[in-house]
């Protein structure tokens, strides 16, 4: 089994990403491993350290973060979150292919420190359907929304930065389309330098 890549997951809220990326884990659960968060936070009920979060004291964040252990990180109403690297590596290691769902500042912070990895950005297809969901949630209000559109403004301006934009028009050809990109990844030569090097070896003892 080769080693596994890292696969960046940016949107809009209501773009579906969060439910792109738990489909992927239900019918794949052996190739892909979901990245898990640190955070100062307390557990809410039935949370568990390792799954949902690593959950860490300010100390040990901040101990985190000064030795250069997390690929990017935030404070949110006094709490950090953080994304730590050991668990990524040891999932790339185990040949799993990990999904980052993180905001577009901290992707790109996650590909300076580590190049391999793959931005993705998922879109609905206008921004007339991006309202349409939100409002069909149910959850925002008029005000909320107009804030989440602002954001998406400001998001999309970094979309070019992004290896791959995602549309998610209807949802199993966008689930679909996520595998496509996974194994397009694969198969470059970059990531066959293993292959190519044994077949080297092997038609070099041929001659």
């Amino acid at each position: 089994m080769g080693k596994g890549l890292l696969f960046v997951v940016s949107g809009f809220s209501g773009a579906g990403k969060g439910t792109i990326m738990k489909m992927l884990l239900e019918r794949f659960p052996e190739e892909f491993s979901l990245s898990v968060s640190a955070t100062t936070r307390d557990p809410r009920p039935g949370e568990t350290d390792g799954k949902e979060y690593f959950f860490k004291s300010t100390e040990e964040f901040e101990a985190m973060i000064a030795d250069g252990m997390l690929f990017e990180f935030a404070r949110y109403v006094d709490n950090y979150y953080g994304t730590p690297k050991q668990f990524v590596f040891d999932e790339l290691e185990r040949g799993k292919d990990v999904l980052l769902e993180i905001e577009v500042q901290g992707a790109l912070q996650v590909k300076l420190q580590y190049p391999k990895a793959v931005l993705v950005f998922v879109t609905p297809p206008s921004v007339e359907e991006l309202r349409r969901r939100l409002e069909n949630r149910g959850t925002e209000t008029p005000e909320k929304i107009r804030k989440r559109i602002a954001r998406a403004a400001e998001e999309v301006k970094e979309a070019e930065q992004y290896d791959y934009i995602l549309i998610n028009d209807d949802l199993e050809a966008a689930v679909d389309d996520f595998q496509k990109i996974v194994k397009a990844e694969h198969y470059r030569s970059a990531n066959q330098a293993e292959l190519i090097n044994r077949l080297k070896d092997e038609l070099g003892g041929e001659k």
